[in-house]
Formats: structure tokens, C-alpha cells, sequence
């Protein structure tokens, strides 16, 4: 039982990286219809990038708590990967916007390659150990552990989700967002700039992927040029099992895709003699989107974008 507990713990805190990943997905493709597969490869840039501020601000303020180089080195990545993110949509989607699908996909699937060969040549390719910025003493929980960074996970996914929603659904540029994905051009007639809330989703979008990068090199404690690829693609996963277009869905998604996969890899592991380990987890992730787009490929939680005129 502790097994599963433990195995229930490991998955809420990956599903909550893989949430936070697919809600950019999400909102992008309900709002212009693309699948930015570059989105893992912003995730990458955050963490390498408050990986530099932290060494930085630990060669300069070798005192300071922690938690506060973690959170400017957060704040300052957000800031980075936002301005990349806008630079990418300005750049290489928008031209593209009216052409035919596969276009931008293939554009997407160039500026994620584009973007690892960047952080390689200026990162270079070897591992790098993350600083462990906060207490690494853990707490029991019936027999489970979790850590610190376990918990600043878990309560800034949900800080995070809860000014999404707020964001989404009671401000002005909410409902400009929900306008654009309903029919851009009827809400360009009623006064909304849909480029500049095309731009404001791809921000938040790398905002979010960011928050979720520099958890994900806390938690496991290493970042890389390549090391946005895998949960890039496990959160489009995500965001596909939800319903992609639909917040809720990518939340719901990258949840079940994190409890999934920690108790495949850990329980069902344990089980079969270690045949199911670690070492296979990413197959659950794999199996679960084959078998959702075979069953209802909608979505658990179905499309909620209309369809445009």
C-alpha cells in the first residue's frame, strides 16, 4: 500500500509539469488551430536559462536563501522564454497563418530542431546538475515520502491554475481569448486585436512551460538541450487525452497521464519483478494516447471550440 502511495504522490507531481505544459498546447491550438510542437524546446529554455541566473546570482550573493534565487531565476526564465515564445509566433507562425495545415506544422516541428541546436551551441550538450535550492529533508505521509520541492510543485501548479482560470474566465482579456477562438474575424468586428491576443497566449503559454521547466530540473536535478523534448511531447499527449482545445481537459489530461505513468513504472513495476520499471515508463504515456484516439478521439472531456465560418 505504500507503494501506491508513494506511486500516487510521484504521479500528481508529474501530472502537474505535464499539466501546466499542455495548457499551452491547448491554448494555442483552440485559439488559432496549431499544434506548436516548439513548445517543449521553450520548457528547455527557461530551465537552462535559471539554471545560468542561479549560478550567477550564487558566484554574486553566495548568502541568499534558496528560495529566493529560485524564484528570481524563475521570474527572470519567464521573462526570457516569454519574449522568445512572442519572437517565434511573430516570426515563423504568423506569416503562415492562412496557409494550408501543414505548413505550420512543419514549421513547429523545424523551430523545435532550430531551437535545441541553439541551447546546444550555447549551453553546449553535456548534463548539468541543478542546484538543490531548497530543504532536501523529507516528510512521511502514511508511509510515502515527499519533498519540499515536491510541495512548491504541487502549490505553484495550483496557484498557477487558479490565475489561468481567473485570467481566462473574468478578465477582459479572457474573454477577448474566447472570442478570438470562437471566430477572429467577428472579433476583430467587435473591437478585439486578435494578433495581440495571439501574442498574449503564446506569452502565457511560455510562462507556463517555464514554470513547469524549472520544477521539472528541481525535481530531477539535471537540465540539457534535449530535455524539453520528452515532456513536450508526453503533455501534447496530455492535452490530446483531455481534449484538446479545452483548459479543463489539459488539467484532467496531465493528471491521469502522471498517475498513469508513476504507477505503471513504480507499482505495476514492483509487481512484476522490476519487468515494468522505470526504465519503460514513457510507454504508458504512448499507450494511452493510441488507445484514446482509437476510442474517443475527442477526448475525455470532448472539443469545446466551435467550428469557424
Amino acid at each position: 500500500m505504500e507503494i501506491l502511495l508513494q506511486q500516487i504522490i510521484n504521479g500528481l507531481v508529474l501530472g502537474s509539469m505535464y499539466a501546466l505544459v499542455a495548457l499551452g498546447y491547448t491554448m494555442v491550438y483552440g485559439i488559432i488551430n496549431l499544434i506548436n510542437f516548439a513548445h517543449g524546446e521553450v520548457l528547455m529554455v527557461g530551465a537552462l536559462t535559471s539554471w545560468t541566473i542561479i549560478g550567477l546570482m550564487q558566484a554574486s550573493m553566495p548568502g541568499a536563501p534558496g528560495w529566493v534565487v529560485l524564484i528570481i531565476a524563475m521570474l527572470i526564465a519567464c521573462v526570457v522564454a516569454a519574449a522568445l515564445n512572442f519572437v517565434i509566433e511573430k516570426v515563423a507562425y504568423r506569416p503562415l497563418r492562412n496557409s494550408p495545415k501543414l505548413a505550420p506544422l512543419i514549421t513547429a516541428i523545424g523551430m523545435s530542431i532550430l531551437l535545441q541546436t541553439l541551447a546546444m551551441i550555447i549551453w553546449k550538450p553535456n548534463y548539468k546538475p541543478y542546484p538543490t535550492l531548497l530543504p532536501s529533508t523529507p516528510f512521511d505521509v502514511g508511509g510515502a515520502v515527499i519533498t519540499p520541492t515536491q510541495i512548491m510543485i504541487l502549490s505553484l501548479t495550483a496557484v498557477s491554475l487558479a490565475l489561468l482560470m481567473y485570467l481566462v474566465n473574468y478578465t477582459r482579456l479572457g474573454r477577448a481569448m474566447r472570442a478570438t477562438a470562437e471566430n477572429p474575424r467577428v472579433a476583430g468586428l467587435m473591437g478585439v486585436k486578435p494578433d495581440m491576443v495571439i501574442s498574449a497566449t503564446f506569452i502565457i503559454g511560455a510562462i507556463l512551460a517555464t514554470i513547469a521547466g524549472v520544477m521539472y530540473a528541481s525535481n530531477y536535478g539535471t537540465v540539457q538541450h534535449t530535455m524539453g523534448f520528452l515532456p513536450g511531447l508526453k503533455a501534447f499527449t496530455a492535452a490530446v487525452f483531455g481534449g484538446i482545445g479545452n483548459l479543463a481537459g489539459a488539467v484532467v489530461g496531465g493528471i491521469l497521464l502522471g498517475l498513469i505513468e508513476a504507477i505503471g513504472s513504480g507499482y505495476i513495476g514492483t509487481l512484476t519483478g522490476g519487468v515494468l520499471g522505470s526504465h519503460y515508463s514513457d510507454i504508458f504515456a504512448f499507450i494511452v494516447l493510441i488507445v484514446m484516439l482509437t476510442l474517443r478521439p475527442s477526448g475525455l472531456l470532448g472539443e469545446r471550440v466551435a467550428d469557424r465560418a
